[in-house]
C-alpha cells in the first residue's frame, strides 16, 4: 500500500521536535515528499501548511492558498467559510461573512471584524488567481473573475453589497454571461 502525501506530512507533525513550522520546514517537507514519492512529486507549500495547521502545528507561513490561523474564539464560526466552488457557494460565503462582520461590529469586536475582512481579502485573491490561470476552463475563469469582483465590492462597501448583488444578478450582462445557454434555467435557480 502506497503512503500518501498527507500521511507523510502528518508523520512529520507527530515526530517533529517543534510545534512551529515556517518556510524552512515546509521546504524540507517538499524535499522529503520528493524523496519518498519520487522526483516528479510536486506539492505546494500551501497544501503542506494547511495539513500541518490541521494537525495542530503553528504554521508561520502565509500565501493566498493557506487558510489563516484563527484564534479559537473565532474558529468555530469562521473556519471553512471561504467556499466558492460556484456562484451560489460564493454568495452564501459572502452572506455568512457579512453576518459575522455585523455581529462582531455590534459587539465592538475589532479583531473579529478584521478577521472577517482578512478572510474576504483572501477569497478575492484566490478567486483572482483562479481567474488568471490559463489551465482553468474559460467558463470557470469567467465565473472566478465574477466572484473576485463580488469580494472586491463587499470589501469596498459591505453595507451595500446585498443590494448591489441583487442588481448585478438582474443585469443583462450577468444574465448573458451566466444564465444563458443549455443550463440557463438551472443556473438561475442555483444562484437565487
Amino acid at each position: 500500500m502506497r503512503i500518501t502525501k498527507k500521511e507523510i506530512i502528518l508523520e512529520w507533525a507527530r515526530t517533529a521536535r517543534t510545534r512551529i513550522a515556517g518556510a524552512p520546514e515546509i521546504r524540507a517537507l517538499q524535499g522529503e515528499l520528493r524523496q519518498r514519492l519520487g522526483p516528479q512529486t510536486r506539492t505546494s507549500p500551501s497544501y503542506i501548511a494547511n495539513v500541518l495547521r490541521e494537525a495542530g502545528i503553528e504554521v508561520q507561513y502565509e500565501d493566498r492558498y493557506v487558510d489563516p490561523a484563527l484564534p479559537s474564539a473565532y474558529a468555530e464560526r469562521l473556519a471553512g467559510i471561504l467556499q466558492f466552488g460556484d456562484l451560489a457557494a460564493a454568495e452564501a460565503a459572502l452572506r455568512r461573512l457579512d453576518e459575522a462582520r455585523r455581529d462582531y461590529q455590534r459587539a465592538g469586536d475589532r479583531k473579529g471584524v478584521e478577521l472577517v475582512r482578512s478572510l474576504a481579502l483572501k477569497g478575492k485573491l484566490r478567486a483572482q488567481s483562479l481567474a488568471a490561470n490559463p489551465r482553468v476552463r474559460t467558463e470557470k475563469r469567467r465565473e472566478k473573475q465574477e466572484i473576485a469582483d463580488w469580494f472586491r465590492v463587499w470589501l469596498e462597501t459591505p453595507d451595500l453589497f446585498a443590494d448591489w448583488l441583487d442588481l448585478r444578478k438582474r443585469s443583462q450582462e450577468f444574465q448573458e454571461l451566466f444564465l444563458q445557454g443549455p443550463n440557463g434555467r438551472q443556473a438561475e435557480k442555483e444562484i437565487e
